[in-house]
């Protein structure tokens, strides 16, 4: 395949994070159009967390008039007021699913889940309206326990077999794996309704990446070289429980270096949005080049299936009719950072500087 001229459907991001006020303003009128992408799946954790179908529509609302060429799907996030009425109300008002994440363990996490049983009736709901549960599978790693970030992932994994054992019908999601253990459980369900989304930055990270560089920490962070490996060869495979998810996560330059918030911790996420097509495609070619997978693994049918075919066919949406996006090699770099229009937050970019991919949108 020729890396330096290829025409794709458009990319399909089941993983995203827009954020609210200006952050939103600066993200989503551009960047997720010039990234390939024309469907976005939207996480809730919004401070306070989206947690009502009210809130949900009324946030989708305010997306659509940034961006009405974009298709957005909505979520809610998990907590003790997500009942079983709540999820019928949700169904009618188009709501897609419905977001777990572990009390604690990532950004505007806390009002999270600490047990998953008292979600048990909704789950059950969600299985009969037939919303997606969209899992954050990290276990938290928290003073007095055996977990760090580097196993949190793993540990998390038998909670995924029983969530499926207990709900054969529910189509649940493990979001943005980071290590061949995730990848084998979603394969060891062996069904259909069980699916997961890979980000790009985790083809390019490993622990040594983001050790010392705040600009690449995420959570879940990522792990070993051969688990970046594994993530790759997930990508190529053609397997359609694996597609893509981004999780492209902006943060002003100031949370990430410690100082924006209470903690003085670094904010997890890595923002990807304005390029996340461009990045797959070459973290695919570097795969080549460092002999992890061969030439001949990597094709245009099958870069469209992850970025777009496999996660609208999960999501039970339409195929894109009348438009693709052409990637050219041109010598364009990705943009350092952007920065809000009144210029109170500034965001660093993924990679930015390197040499990526031209993109525009054609006809068909």
């Amino acid at each position: 395949m020729h890396f330096e001229r290829l025409e794709l459907p458009p990319t399909a991001d089941f993983h995203v994070h827009l954020r609210d006020g200006e952050m939103t303003k600066m993200i989503v009128p551009d960047c997720i159009l010039s990234g390939g992408v024309d469907t976005v799946y939207v996480m809730p954790n919004l401070q306070p967390p989206i947690a009502s179908v009210s809130e949900a529509v009324t946030y989708r609302e305010r997306l659509q008039s940034l961006a009405p060429n974009v298709t957005f799907l909505m979520t809610l996030y998990l907590c003790p007021s997500i009942t079983p009425s709540v999820i019928y109300d949700a169904a009618k008002a188009g709501i897609a699913g419905v977001k777990s994440y572990p009390a604690g363990v990532t950004t505007n996490s806390d009002a999270g889940v600490v047990d998953y049983q008292q979600y048990y009736p909704t789950f059950a709901a969600m299985e009969e309206q037939d919303l997606v549960l969209n899992l954050h599978g990290e276990v938290p790693s928290t003073p007095g326990s055996d977990v760090t970030v580097l196993d949190a992932e793993a540990a998390f994994l038998p909670t995924l077999h029983e969530l499926h054992r207990k709900f054969p019908r529910l189509r649940i999601v493990l979001e943005h794996c980071t290590t061949k253990a995730a990848l084998d459980a979603v394969r060891a369900c062996e069904s259909p309704l069980v699916g997961a989304t890979i980000t790009a930055h985790h083809l390019y990270l490993t622990v040594d990446d983001w050790c010392c560089d705040p600009f690449s920490f995420c959570k879940p962070v990522a792990k070993l070289p051969s688990d970046r490996d594994a993530l790759i060869k997930a990508v190529c495979s053609g397997d359609p429980r694996f597609f893509f998810g981004s999780d492209s996560a902006p943060h002003s330059i100031a949370a990430k270096r410690g100082g924006g918030g209470k903690t003085g911790k670094t904010a997890a996420g890595i923002f990807t949005q304005p390029v996340v097509t461009q990045l797959v495609v070459l973290a695919l070619k570097e795969s080549i080049e460092r002999g992890v997978i061969n030439e001949d693994e990597v094709t245009e049918e099958g870069l469209g299936q992850f970025l777009s075919t496999f996660g609208r066919q999960f999501y039970k949406m339409p195929l894109p009719q009348n438009k693709k996006i052409m990637l050219e090699k041109r010598g364009e770099r990705i943009p350092e950072s952007f920065t809000t229009e009144d210029g109170s937050i500034e965001v660093v970019t993924f990679r930015g500087g390197q040499e990526t991919l031209s993109l525009r949108w054609i006809s068909t």
